[in-house]
């Protein structure tokens, strides 16, 4: 995802320090109420497979949660509305649950508790959709045509296309050939929509233009039906993080997660920012579908699964140590995952099922 070149010119990420101010968590209802069973899960459904309506409900569900009051600014002074809390959580969290083993159940939660907010907050009555990407890497013309940029039932399209982007400060370290846009996203519902915080490690008040910087060859190569078969073919969940997240911060290496990030976002787009992507809202899409494939794997091998985790509980610690060997601990079921400002802190334990412990949710 988009990293600032300034700390060195082979690294792709500016290490800084995260918000460490601290207020009392939003209390999360639905995680610490009592689990029932799970005998009526949501449903989490493809884009393209929803009807018009259900498009609308989710998209409205999304500008709703940018009309509601923050309830996190004295953590992030620059969260203007509900929907920014989450860009801010994202930001705050995000040296300690990226390339590193939390990542999968971190962000497995992190849509829960968005998916649970839109329904409560804005009475939204259906769930987080999913883009499938393989769907849109058949080719490059099939990408730039994918439903979810429609303009109308989707969320717009690429930013006009910006030659010289060395005047930018927020832009990505590795150069994506192909790059086709770089400019303000002028169609769809979040055209002229501010992106309240970002882009980058910080959560000040900087309001600024959702950029989208489409590079259709980084989808066709990244995000393919064969790399995905090739992804839920391992046998670990230490291998399974380890392909999803990247073997490497170079193209080569670049697999799902990089590739529907920096597709969308190219070199100096909100998506490709790792600390502010929510705030294009195509994150939860991106999201939903490789929470998706990580239960997909754990189903194929139910219930030994379940229990299946393993990695670095630090950021760049191998097999993520682009940097250099540093320190860490494996991770384990009893690892903390914190959503500071939004949730309660919970275990890696509480996320291994999507239909146990607070979830109840399925894929179609």
């Amino acid at each position: 995802m988009h990293v600032p070149s300034a700390l060195a010119s082979a690294a792709l990420l500016l290490l800084a320090q995260v918000n460490t101010a601290s207020a009392t968590p939003v209390p999360d209802t639905a995680a610490t109420s009592s689990y029932g069973s799970c005998s009526s899960p949501l449903v989490r459904k493809e884009w393209r497979t929803l009807s018009s309506k259900d498009k609308l409900a989710f998209i409205n569900a999304l500008k709703c949660m940018q009309s509601k009051p923050s309830q996190a600014q004295s953590l992030w002074a620059g969260a203007q509305n509900r929907y920014d809390d989450y860009q801010g959580l994202h930001i705050s969290q995000t040296d300690f649950v990226h390339f590193c083993a939390q990542f999968l159940p971190w962000h497995r939660y992190l849509l829960y508790l968005f998916e649970t907010d839109l329904r409560s907050t804005c009475s939204y009555t259906g769930t987080i959709p999913y883009w499938d990407w393989t769907k849109d890497a058949t080719s490059e013309g099939a990408f730039l045509n994918s439903p979810v940029f429609d303009a109308t039932y989707g969320f717009g399209g690429n930013g006009p296309y910006i030659a010289d982007i060395s005047n930018f400060t927020e832009v990505l370290a590795t150069t994506l050939p192909g790059r086709t846009g770089g400019g303000c996203v002028s169609t769809g519902p979040f055209a002229n929509v501010p992106v309240n915080m970002g882009p980058g490690n910080h959560t000040e008040y900087t309001p600024h233009c959702l950029r989208r910087d489409f590079v259709p060859s980084l989808i066709t190569q990244t995000v393919n039906s064969s790399v995905v078969a090739a992804t839920l073919q391992v046998n670990t969940f230490f291998d399974l993080d380890h392909i999803i997240q990247g073997l490497s911060l170079e193209i080569p290496g670049m697999r799902t997660h990089a590739g529907g990030h920096l597709g969308v976002g190219g070199m100096v787009g909100e998506m490709s920012n790792m600390y502010s992507s929510p705030g294009d809202p195509l994150f939860w899409l991106h999201h939903a579908n490789l929470d998706r494939i990580w239960n997909t794997w754990q189903r194929a091998s139910w219930p030994a699964r379940k229990t299946a985790i393993g990695g670095p509980d630090t950021m760049w610690a191998y097999p993520y140590n682009f940097f250099g060997d540093i320190p860490y601990n494996n991770i384990t079921l009893q690892t903390p995952l914190k959503y500071t400002g939004v949730a309660s802190t919970i275990t890696v334990s509480t996320t291994m099922d999507i239909q146990g412990g607070p979830f109840c949710y399925s894929y179609a």
